[in-house]
C-alpha cells in the first residue's frame, strides 16, 4: 500500500507524464473491452441468433449487426473514462464526449439501418412477397431515421440541443421539398404501386418510351429495374409509372393463354366457286366433312325455296369460305391452342396486299419458346394445305417472277416471227 501511495505521490510531481499513463491505461482498457465484446461475446450471439431464429441463416453474417453494435463499447469507455483522467484541458475533453457520442449515434443507426435490411431479405423470402414488396417502404424509414440521426449527430458535434436544430427546420421546409421532390414522387408512386399490385417482382412488363421490355427484377423507392430480353438491366424511375403508359403482361401469365393475332393474306384472283371435282375432293379431309355435308343441305334448301336453279342466281360453296372453315377446325381440334378463350378465324378488309384471313386464338403454353413453335407449326401447315383449296398467298413480285415474265415474252416473239 506504502509502494503504490509513493508511486501516485511520485507521478504527481510530474502531471504531463502521469496524464498521459492515465490516456494510455484509457485507451488499452477500450481496447481490451473491444476485444473481448467482438471475439466472445459478438461470436456468442451470432450463433445463438442463427441457430434459434434465423435457422442457420447467413443474413447476420452480410450485413453484420451485432459486430456492428460492438463498437459501441469502447467508444462508451472512452466516454466515460475521458472524465477520469487528470490534467488534461476540458476543450479536449468535451470534444472527446461530443465526438464519442456522435459516433455511438451513427452506429447505432447504421446497425438499425441493417436490422431494417434483415427484415426485407427475410420478407423476400416468404410465398406472398412477390406480391407484397417492402422495399420501397424499408427505404423510407431509412431515409427518416438517417435524417433524424444527421440532427442527433450534429447537435452532439456542436454540443447543442436538437430542439435549436428542428426549429430552423421550418424555414428550410420549402428548400427541402424542392431538394426531395424527386423522393417525395417516388414515394407517393411506390405506395400506389405497392397498394395496387400494378407491378410485382417477375412480372413481365413493356414501356417503349425507356427501352424496357422484360421481367421486373427489384423494385425500389427511386428505380424499378427490369432485365431486358438481351439481358440488359434498365432502370426506370417509380414516378414513371404512375406518369406514363405501359404494358404488364402479368394478365397472361395468370390467365394461362397467350395470343395469336396473324394474317394470311390471299390473292383475291384465286378465289372462285368450288367445282364438283374440287368439293369431292375436299369431302376426303376429316375435318371438313360435317361441314361441307351441313353447307351442301343448307345450299340445297336455301335455292329449292327461292325456285332458281341458274347457277348466277343459286349460292354455291366458295374455296375461301371453305378454308376459312376448315382453318377453324383445325385450330380447334389442335391439342396447342386454348378451347376456353377466344378463337376466331375472320376476314378483314380488302388491301392491296390481298384479303386478310386473320386467326385470333391463344395457345395454352405461354413461355416464348413454346409459343413461337406452335405458331409457326400451325402457319407452316396452312400455307403447306392452301394450294388443295385452289388458294393462293398475295406476294410481291419477286426477281425470279420478272425473269419469268421476260422469258414468257420473248418466247412470245420467237413464236410470232
Amino acid at each position: 500500500m506504502q509502494y503504490y501511495n509513493d508511486t501516485i505521490s511520485w507521478l504527481r510531481e510530474y502531471p504531463l507524464f502521469f496524464t498521459i499513463i492515465c490516456l494510455s491505461i484509457l485507451i488499452i482498457i477500450a481496447w481490451v473491452a473491444n476485444f473481448i465484446v467482438k471475439r466472445i461475446l459478438v461470436r456468442g450471439i451470432t450463433k445463438l441468433l442463427q441457430a434459434t431464429v434465423l435457422k442457420h441463416d447467413d443474413v447476420l453474417n452480410r450485413y453484420n449487426v451485432v459486430s456492428r453494435l460492438s463498437n459501441v463499447v469502447p467508444a462508451m469507455v472512452l466516454a466515460l473514462g475521458i472524465n477520469l483522467v487528470p490534467g488534461l484541458p476540458e476543450v479536449f475533453v468535451q470534444i472527446v464526449d461530443n465526438v464519442c457520442a456522435a459516433f455511438i449515434i451513427l452506429t447505432l443507426v447504421l446497425a438499425l439501418g441493417n436490422v431494417l435490411d434483415i427484415i426485407n431479405v427475410l420478407w423476400q423470402k416468404r410465398p406472398d412477397a412477390v406480391n407484397k414488396p417492402i422495399k420501397g417502404y424499408v427505404q423510407i424509414v431509412k431515409i427518416f431515421i438517417y435524417a433524424i440521426a444527421t440532427i442527433l449527430i450534429i447537435a452532439a458535434l456542436i454540443d447543442k440541443s436538437p430542439v435549436i436544430l428542428l426549429s430552423g427546420l421550418g424555414a428550410m421546409a420549402a428548400v427541402l421539398m424542392l431538394v426531395f421532390q424527386d423522393t417525395l414522387l417516388s414515394l407517393v408512386a411506390s405506395v400506389q404501386i405497392s397498394s395496387n399490385g400494378m407491378i410485382r417482382v417477375g412480372d413481365w412488363i413493356e414501356m417503349p418510351q425507356v427501352n424496357a421490355d422484360g421481367d421486373v427484377i427489384d423494385i425500389a423507392l427511386h428505380t424499378v429495374k427490369v432485365q431486358n430480353w438481351d439481358k440488359t438491366i434498365t432502370s426506370i424511375p417509380t414516378k414513371k409509372f404512375l406518369s406514363e403508359s405501359f404494358k404488364n403482361w402479368q394478365g397472361m401469365t395468370e390467365a394461362g393463354g397467350r395470343r395469336i393475332k396473324r394474317s394470311l393474306f390471299i390473292d383475291q384472283n384465286s378465289i372462285h366457286f368450288l367445282t364438283k371435282e374440287e368439293e369431292g375432293h375436299l369431302r376426303k379431309f376429316n375435318l371438313l366433312k360435317e361441314y361441307l355435308a351441313d353447307k351442301d343441305q343448307e345450299i340445297k334448301n336455301w335455292n329449292k325455296e327461292h325456285g332458281d336453279d341458274h347457277e348466277v342466281n343459286c349460292r354455291r360453296i366458295t374455296n375461301l369460305g371453305t378454308f376459312r372453315a376448315y382453318v377453324e377446325k383445325y385450330l380447334r381440334s389442335h391439342p396447342k391452342i386454348h378451347k376456353n378463350m377466344t378463337l376466331l378465324v375472320r376476314q378483314l378488309a380488302l388491301t392491296a396486299e390481298g384479303i386478310p384471313l386473320e386467326l385470333y386464338c391463344f395457345t395454352n403454353d405461354i413461355s416464348w419458346n413454346a409459343y413461337e413453335s406452335i405458331q409457326s407449326d400451325i402457319f407452316d401447315h396452312l400455307l403447306a394445305i392452301l394450294p388443295e383449296f385452289g388458294l393462293r398467298v398475295f406476294q410481291d413480285p419477286t426477281g425470279s417472277d420478272l425473269a419469268n415474265i421476260r422469258l414468257i415474252r420473248a418466247n412470245k416473239t420467237v413464236t410470232n416471227q
